[in-house]
């Protein structure tokens, strides 16, 4: 019987969506064993002030195995 814990992240990125998502799934990688699901949950852009594109964030809902001590 396995149980797994679900968290949120977001990601950021100059260039898009699919980066930033892409980013925050390879920094989670690097501290978050058995990565299993990864759902979309929410995409915006931030906005300079005279209205261009900043950046692409990307919120991920991410599951992984859960280790119990």
């Amino acid at each position: 019987m396995s149980v797994y814990r679900v968290t949120e992240i977001i990601g950021t990125s100059t260039t898009g969506w699919e980066d930033a998502a892409r980013t925050a799934l390879e920094a989670a990688g690097g501290s978050l064993r058995d990565l299993r699901v990864a759902e979309v949950v929410e995409q915006d852009i931030t906005l300079t002030s005279d209205g261009r594109v900043e950046s692409y964030r990307t919120r991920l809902r991410v599951s992984f195995k859960y280790e119990q001590a």
